[in-house]
């Protein structure tokens, strides 16, 4: 019985931000090639002796005509086709000198993040895609029972700390409450353009129009498929590989992982600790954030080893 071997492509990608933050560049592929046509992030195919960023530095030079000067580590995709693996190894390009053009003859074009969903992308990218827009940050708000302060935590935490991600954890309030509370949150979440993410039930939707709903664990594992629209997004706590596939079955846009370390609200549940984690974000296909113990000092051990970022109750909500 004859079985074929697919190949192994090693790609680096470069996701390319702009000195405001608010533009990536990206490139279109020759009319002459797999998926001609479509739009990607620019980059290419390693050689047997580099690393993904030395090969990004030389893809990068050669097509676009720039020198990275600061990067960091994004996100590992691997994408199977019938033919053949893909890994994509992204990285997020901060600064760069020269003024990218396309030195091969292709098109590329600044484009506002938000606008990246108009543009068709090989379906590889589209977990990269996802990376590039969200933050680094994604605070779960405390267990607050004074609305006043519950308003101002959140407040400062917008304004003071630039938290752009926002997942609203509230366990002790009445169904009713909660919806209340929810609509004050999005207000304040709108005035700076951040997104609020519910925690509960899909149909908490239909009464907020936030930007998505995070799911717990449990609720994950009892469902068949995405239960909310395309256009929202969908988040969901995992704790372990199964988790993380049932979560890429139903279409997650991302999740957080935890516990990295041992917390005071858990303590009885051991930790995974960095090695293990960084093994189970290999093959997510999916953003992920750190979540457990997790401060801002971490943040770049957490991005090094495959994570979008972290996520904290305790360091963001204080």
């Amino acid at each position: 019985m004859n079985v074929m071997v697919k190949r192994r492509v090693h790609v680096a990608a470069a996701a390319i931000i702009s000195a405001d933050q608010r533009q990536v560049l990206i490139a279109r592929r020759p009319s002459n090639v797999d998926h001609g046509g479509l739009w990607e992030f620019p980059g290419g195919k390693l050689a047997p002796y580099e690393t993904g960023l030395e090969g990004l530095k030389r893809e990068l030079h050669e097509e676009l005509g720039v020198e990275i000067v600061r990067a960091q580590p994004l996100i590992r995709v691997h994408h199977e086709y019938s033919d053949k693996h893909i890994l994509l190894d992204v990285w997020q390009v901060h600064a760069f000198a020269g003024e990218p053009f396309g030195r091969e003859g292709q098109a590329v074009r600044w484009v506002p993040m938000e606008e990246l969903v108009n543009y068709p992308f090989p379906a590889a990218n589209l977990p990269i895609l996802r990376a590039v827009m969200l933050p680094t940050e994604y605070l779960i708000t405390g267990e607050e029972a004074d609305e006043d302060r519950f308003d101002a935590l959140l407040t400062r935490a917008l304004t003071e700390d630039g938290i752009r991600l926002v997942q609203l954890r509230a366990k002790q309030l009445s169904p009713e409450a909660y919806v209340a509370r929810a609509k004050r949150a999005l207000t304040l979440c709108r005035e700076v353009g951040a997104r609020l993410l519910l925690n509960g039930d899909a149909t908490l939707l239909d009464e907020v129009d936030a930007d998505g709903v995070h799911l717990t664990s449990e609720r994950l594992m009892q469902l068949e498929r995405r239960p909310i629209a395309e256009n929202k997004w969908l988040s969901a706590s995992t704790h372990d590989p199964k988790q993380l596939a049932q979560a890429a079955t139903i279409g997650c846009d991302f999740v957080t992982l935890s516990p990295l370390r041992t917390t005071p609200s858990h303590p009885e549940v051991a930790p995974m600790g960095w090695h293990d984690f960084q093994q189970w974000v290999e093959r997510a296909g999916m953003p992920v954030f750190a979540l457990g113990g997790m401060t801002r000092f971490d943040a770049n051990h957490a991005r090094a080893v495959g994570a979008q970022g972290i996520a904290s109750i305790r360091d963001f909500w204080k």
